[in-house]
C-alpha cells in the first residue's frame, strides 16, 4: 500500500480573466502559464515534491513531506508575484487517484473554478510526520525505447510528436483505469507515473498493453521513497539500468542515497 499526498493546484477564475476586459494575447497567456509552472516546480521541488503541469490552469503536485503551512507560503509567494491567484487542495490516499479525487472534491465544494468570489482557497490535510515512511511513494519513470533512432532521426517533428503522444495517452489511460495511478508527460519521450502498490509484473503488463494498443515500446524504472524527489531519483537510476541492460522493467525497492533538496 502506498500513502500518497497530492495537491490540486487551480488558478482562480482564470477563464474569465483571460478575456477581461478583452481577450488577452495568446503569447502572453502562454508565457504566464509557463512561468507559473516553472516557479511552482521550483517552490515545491525545493521541498522535495514534484509538480506536473496537466492543463496549466490546473496542475497536480505530489507533496509528501510538505505541510499545510508550506502550501500557504507557496500560495502567498504566487499571489505576490502574479496577476492571478491560485487555490490549493491537499489530500492523501492509498492510491494517487484516490488522493487526487479527494483533493478535487474539496476544491469543487469551495466553489466553481470560475467563481469570482472564490480566491486562494487552501483546504485539506497533510500526512503527519509520525505516519510517514520511506515506502509512502512509488514512482515510475517511463521512456520510449530507442526514440531517437525510431522517431527523432527518421520522422519529421510533428509525426514524432504524434507517436510519442499516442504512447503517453494510452499509458496514461491504462495506468489510471487498471492501477489507479497517475501518469504525466514531462518532455522528450519521458513519462513519470505516481503509482499505487504495483509490482514488476504489473509494470510489464502496462508496457505490453501500450505496445499492443499503439505499437510504442516502453521501458520503465521504478523507485520508492518518503518524498517524490527520493522516489523519483531511485526511478531514474532504475531506468538507467534498463538502458544499460536492455531490461524492459527494473524495480528498485531500496531508497536512494540522494537527499531531498534543502
Amino acid at each position: 500500500m502506498t500513502n500518497t499526498q497530492v495537491t490540486h493546484v487551480q488558478i482562480d477564475n482564470y477563464g474569465p480573466w483571460t478575456v477581461t476586459p478583452e481577450p488577452r494575447r495568446e503569447v502572453d497567456l502562454q508565457t504566464l502559464q509557463s512561468r507559473l509552472y516553472a516557479d511552482l516546480s521550483q517552490l515545491v521541488g525545493n521541498r522535495g515534491g514534484y509538480v506536473f503541469f496537466s492543463r496549466f490552469d490546473n496542475m497536480v503536485a505530489v507533496t509528501n513531506g510538505l505541510t499545510v503551512d508550506d502550501h500557504a507560503l507557496i500560495q502567498e509567494s504566487v499571489g505576490n508575484r502574479y496577476p492571478v491567484t491560485m487555490s490549493l487542495s491537499v489530500a492523501t490516499g492509498t492510491t494517487p487517484a484516490e488522493a487526487l479525487g479527494t483533493a478535487t472534491e474539496q476544491l469543487q465544494e469551495a466553489g466553481s473554478a470560475q467563481d469570482k468570489s472564490r480566491r486562494e482557497i487552501l483546504r485539506g490535510r497533510a500526512i503527519e510526520e509520525e505516519y510517514r515512511t520511506g515506502e509512502d511513494l512509488q514512482i515510475a519513470h517511463f521512456d520510449v525505447v530507442n526514440a531517437t533512432g525510431k522517431y527523432t532521426d527518421e520522422l519529421n517533428e510533428f509525426d514524432t510528436f504524434i507517436e510519442i503522444e499516442q504512447g503517453y495517452a494510452e499509458l496514461m489511460r491504462y495506468m489510471r483505469q487498471a492501477y489507479d495511478s497517475l501518469s504525466f508527460f514531462v518532455g522528450g519521450d519521458n513519462i513519470i507515473a505516481v503509482c499505487s502498490a504495483m509490482d514488476a509484473e504489473d509494470y510489464r503488463d502496462a508496457v505490453a498493453h501500450v505496445s499492443d494498443a499503439v505499437d510504442v515500446e516502453l521501458q520503465v524504472g521504478v523507485g520508492r521513497g518518503a518524498v517524490a524527489h527520493e522516489a523519483g531519483m531511485a526511478a531514474k537510476h532504475a531506468l538507467e539500468e534498463c538502458r544499460a541492460t536492455g531490461e524492459e522493467v527494473h524495480v528498485d525497492w531500496s531508497t536512494t542515497d540522494a537527499e531531498p533538496p534543502a
